[in-house]
């Protein structure tokens, strides 16, 4: 347990003896439900999303082809952007982002994937909505130059200030970007 993004030693441990506790009511039902999530969970061919299908219901919504395609680092990226019911084009997820120094070059990613989608979907704009790190964005770069020749438009998520955010608690690079990214009233 304590292997899972932010579970600790000791919260892991507690989560573990209160499933060992509840074995009834919690641990034997999550057994279950782990084990169909194992036999039936696989990765969309077509997007990279995980699903019950070889191909994701995104994909499959014939009211999603609209000819843009979001880029995203992982399906985290890809669920929290769905939340937001805003995006209803498809998405690509890449499985990461290029890293000189982790030895993550394109090939290990999906983007000559993301490539020949452009090619042959029809695809009119690529939304990229990588991290705001120097990795996400070296990724996002490279992406760009590898679409330049073609007739799509390559955009990226405004950075900057948060709704509510307060300008005194904000990092140097945010309060940058903001001011770089500025538009008219």
């Amino acid at each position: 347990m304590a292997k899972l993004p932010g579970l600790g030693p000791r919260s892991a441990r507690r989560a573990v003896l209160q499933l060992i506790k509840k074995r009834d009511i919690l641990l034997s039902p999550l057994s279950d439900a782990l084990f169909n999530v194992a036999q039936s969970a696989r990765e969309c061919a077509n997007c990279g999303n995980i699903g019950t299908a070889d191909v994701c219901d995104i994909c499959m919504a014939g009211k999603r082809a609209n000819g843009q395609i979001c880029v995203v680092e992982d399906v985290a990226d890809l669920w929290a952007l769905e939340r937001s019911n805003v995006f209803k084009g498809r998405y690509h997820v890449l499985g990461g982002n290029l890293s000189a120094l982790d030895g993550v070059g394109p090939e290990e990613l999906r983007i000559p994937h993301l490539v020949n989608r452009v090619k042959g979907e029809g695809v009119t704009e690529i939304v990229l909505a990588l991290n705001a790190t120097v990795d996400g964005q070296t990724t996002a770069h490279y992406i760009a130059d590898q679409l330049d020749d073609m007739d799509v438009v390559v955009t990226s998520l405004a950075q900057g200030v948060p709704i509510g955010g307060e300008l005194d608690y904000l990092d140097d690079g945010t309060i940058s970007a903001a001011l770089n990214a500025r538009k008219a009233v």
